[in-house]
């Protein structure tokens, strides 16, 4: 019988199972046994992680003939601007490869997350912004390529998102099973 999980990565923690140069995995949170990750979140990124035993899944969500939605909130080194973020919507190089378009817009307010440990660093005289971006692609470190190729490093990234599954109702740490059909 198919599994499947979502998972509210912290900041730090590898998305394997395994402790990895210096790095915990995520045999620490009780987790069903005999399910992978179905994607990658980078060890300082945060959020949203599916798990599943189901490999037709990992494949679909892996594959880029299968693209679906992604959603990700950043917290940008800088006022991110309008022009920036127009730059971001209609696909940019990196490192040898033009994004695909995507949503992008700036938040007006601070999302709704809870703090980051350690905490990113503060520097009095430049503030920091936040965006929404939901790509239908995923590249390696490509929001955090995507913000510096603008001028607008990335300083903290959380996924809210993937396809129809949402963050909601986990907190860092947690997990829950859901349902395939809660993912598309």
């Amino acid at each position: 019988m198919f599994q499947y999980v979502a998972f509210y990565k912290p900041y730090g923690i590898l998305s394997q199972f395994t402790d990895e140069g210096g790095h915990k995995g995520l045999s620490g949170f009780n987790l069903p046994p005999d399910i992978y990750a179905a994607g990658r979140l980078d060890h300082d990124s945060e959020g949203l992680l599916l798990l599943t035993n189901d490999g037709k899944m990992i494949k679909k969500l892996l594959d880029p003939v299968f693209a679906h939605p992604r959603t990700y909130l950043a917290q940008v080194d800088g006022a991110i601007t309008d022009q920036a973020v127009e730059r971001l919507r209609k696909g940019i190089v990196i490192q040898n490869y033009k994004t695909k378009p995507c949503q992008a817009e700036i938040l007006s307010v601070e999302p709704d997350l809870p703090p980051r440990d350690p905490p990113i660093r503060v520097r009095k005289n430049i503030p920091t912004s936040w965006i929404r971006l939901t790509l239908n692609e995923g590249k390696n470190r490509q929001v955090r390529h995507m913000t510096a190729a603008v001028g607008f490093p990335t300083l903290r990234l959380v996924r809210v998102a993937i396809g129809n599954l949402t963050l909601r109702g986990l907190e860092q740490g947690q997990w829950k099973y859901v349902q395939k059909n809660d993912i598309f």
